[in-house]
């Protein structure tokens, strides 16, 4: 039942990718329930590893079992006890080898239980411990069974994680029906790697997963599972290594520039750029002069200076002839990457043209004849820049801001339009190794890991909500010395609606305090004229407080404005509070970041808000959010094209994802022919990567 499998995947893992209803007792509405947890046929059940093992072996006795755990005796039955009451529950007596102890039960089936327990037989049963009225006690025993029985016990139960309808013993036959539909498969691993690891193959593997012996096989480090983590990202790897080979492979244009018109930009410039920005600029001019296409991911910190470095990456491709294009993932970030980059294309000389979704009739058409006439060197905007009307003269390279937010779904769909420009992706949100590699494995990276000079350390204090009265008094009086502040408004629950409304109350409250003619609000609902014009009143100084929702998270560049209060910071991630923060400290003067606090604070909490505190260096800061967060929730699984692990786990297994990444270029390099070639297309196939096949056909 199921899918029809798609004509590449081999006969031999179809029945992995058939319905879950396809497994021996699995129904519809069992089906369904298993769904909720991601596993819709029997492959997911395979790598839907147990969260925890019961201890079943058989003891002499429960005497000295430790209270509250489970526990597994042989016992002689004794008398019954019904209820006299409906509260209180059906008692049987049970006597071991060294104790006489109750099993209890609430409103069972009466008849049932004389069937199953007849006084003066023996029976093997395992249960929670407890005292109850200082007697020993079973309530609901787990298994009750006869000494002919206990062999289908067995010493160690897996636990597997449930959802409201799904019990463990429904988990436990379904997870060991679809080991019985694993079939063993040709090994991909190097014999030698396995051999040092002293890893299981992929079929024996599979069984000890689901049958733990003890807690320490659900470590990270038990083999079987360390082997079925690098399964997962090995083939991850080996995905993003083959879309890189075909990105680059004969399609690429070398774009070498005479250096001409970056001469002109960094004598404009009123300081020298940093050795960073000196060493990115230098490898992505490298590249773009290679005959293969640029896959380049550019990583700085809040305020590390990559508008500069791109900047000199677009004019390479204007000096080399070509055009360049900067896509942002909003309307308001493709605005300010014009309006920071019109006056460093104005000194060198290029000609630079911003295309949104608001240009509409003649306008828009003069900006596409001119674009495609050649009479446009830049283009900068949003992804509307690669809808099939917009044609460019001679595109040679993209630049792609707030990479995390397209991912690597979106950054295929650029490959598959067909455009053979050089690619250089920017992130302002620092990213642990193991996170870059898993999430931009098919790209290099350059890191801007010094701050221009003039850049000033930030004051960051932690301030109890209670004492909001004091912060709008302090606010007040640097508004009269003529700063500016943003006020950043809680994220209140999932409904943006319901966000909207707290920064429209918080608004009114400080235009009451402060004057209505100082405060400006922008959120994520408004009209774009409304938005841009409380943006431009904010950056004349018109208005001297911005009241806004995380829609300035990035790119909002107003150097005068000295002061940031996030209110509720104890609702936003550290890697956001980080971004937030990296608003103000951009000028001249002395910034403060005020987080504002509700009592009492959660340990997570207090740690995020410590670490902010602590230090202003976004790598550290990343490397704490992943420890305290875990990786899907550090750049939003969904939109970061972060890969969804069953097994592997970003946290602890960052060695093994670097091992992976070199294995998979390799592989790659060399092309999938030969044995293990083939046994490398089947891990693709296994772990959903399909598409990853296609590039390997499509050359």
């Amino acid at each position: 039942m199921g899918q029809e499998p798609p004509s590449g995947r081999p006969e031999i893992l179809w029945p992995l990718f058939a319905g879950a209803e396809s497994l021996p007792g699995v129904g519809g509405k069992t089906a369904k329930l298993m769904a909720r947890l991601g596993i819709t046929r029997p492959r997911d059940l395979l790598f839907t590893p147990p969260t925890g093992v019961v201890d079943r072996r058989l003891r002499p006795s429960l005497a000295g079992a430790p209270l509250g755990e489970p526990a597994t005796v042989e016992a002689e039955i004794g008398e019954h006890h019904p209820p006299r009451t409906k509260s209180q529950p059906y008692r049987v007596i049970a006597r071991d080898a060294g104790a006489e102890f109750v099993l209890a039960w609430f409103r069972p089936r009466a008849d049932w239980l004389r069937e199953k327990l007849p006084t003066g037989s023996r029976r093997i049963l395992s249960g929670k411990v407890e005292i109850f009225d200082g007697v020993l006690q079973m309530t609901h025993p787990d298994h009750v069974l006869t000494p002919a029985e206990a062999g289908a016990l067995p010493d160690f139960e897996p636990v597997y994680p449930l959802t409201a309808g799904l019990f463990q013993r429904q988990m436990a036959r379904a997870a060991a029906e679809a080991l019985a539909f694993a079939p063993d498969l040709p090994e991909w691993h190097d014999p030698a790697l396995m051999k040092r690891e002293g890893w299981p193959a992929w079929r024996a593997a599979l069984a000890a997963l689901h049958a733990p012996t003890g807690r320490a096989a659900l470590s990270p480090e038990a083999p079987a599972r360390r082997r079925l983590a690098y399964d997962e990202l090995l083939a991850h790897a080996l995905a993003l290594a083959l879309a890189r080979g075909r990105m680059r492979k004969g399609k690429g244009r070398a774009s070498a520039g005479d250096g001409r018109l970056r001469a002109k930009l960094l004598a404009a410039l009123p300081y020298a750029p940093t050795g960073a920005q000196a060493r990115a600029a230098a490898e992505i001019a490298a590249d773009m002069a290679a005959p293969e296409r640029m896959m380049r991911l550019l990583q700085g910190d809040v305020g590390a200076g990559k508008t500069l470095v791109a900047m000199l990456a677009l004019l390479t491709a204007v000096e080399a002839g070509g055009q360049g294009a900067m896509m942002a993932p909003t309307e308001i970030l493709a605005r300010q990457h014009e309006a920071n980059l019109r006056p460093l294309a104005e000194a060198a000389g290029a000609r630079l043209l911003l295309l949104t979704g608001r240009d509409k009739g003649a306008a828009r058409a003069a900006k596409l004849a001119a674009l495609k006439a050649g009479e446009a060197d830049i283009l900068v905007g949003t992804h509307a820049l690669f809808q099939k009307e917009v044609e460019f003269h001679d595109l040679r390279l993209v630049v792609i801001d707030e990479q995390h937010r397209f991912g690597v779904r979106q950054r295929m769909d650029l490959l598959e339009k067909g455009l053979r420009a050089d690619m250089l992706s920017m992130t302002a949100t620092p990213i642990p190794r193991t996170l870059a590699l898993a999430s931009h494995g098919d790209m290099d990276v350059s890191v801007l890991d010094e701050k221009p000079p003039g850049r000033q350390p930030i004051d960051t204090r932690l301030v109890n909500a209670e004492r909001i009265g004091d912060v709008v008094a302090r606010l007040r009086a640097a508004l009269e010395e003529g700063r500016r502040a943003y006020w950043v408004c809680p994220l209140v629950d999932e409904s943006e609606l319901v966000d909207l409304t707290a920064a429209e109350e918080r608004a009114a409250q400080l235009r009451l305090a402060l004057g209505p003619e100082r405060v400006a609000l922008v959120h994520g609902r408004m009209a774009p004229a409304e938005k841009d014009a409380a943006m431009a009143a904010f950056q004349s100084g018109a208005a001297q407080l911005l009241v806004a929702t995380t829609v300035i998270e990035v790119g909002v560049d107003v150097p005068e404005a000295t002061i940031m209060v996030i209110e509720q910071a104890e609702r936003f991630g550290l890697a956001q509070l980080h971004q937030l923060r990296g608003r103000v400290g951009r000028g001249a003067g002395a910034s403060t970041c005020l987080l504002l606090y509700r009592g009492p604070l959660g340990e997570a909490a207090r740690a995020r808000l410590t670490t902010l505190r602590e230090t202003e260096d976004g790598f550290r800061i990343a490397e704490a959010d992943l420890k305290l967060r875990g990786a899907g929730d550090l750049l939003g699984a969904a939109q970061s094209g972060l890969p969804d692990f069953r097994i592997a786990n970003m946290e602890t297994d960052g060695a093994l994802m670097q091992v992976a990444q070199a294995d998979a270029r390799l592989a790659a390099e060399r092309g999938l022919d030969g044995a293990r070639g083939a046994a490398l297309r089947t891990l693709l196939y296994l772990h959903d990567r399909d598409a990853a096949i296609r590039y390997l056909a499509g050359g």
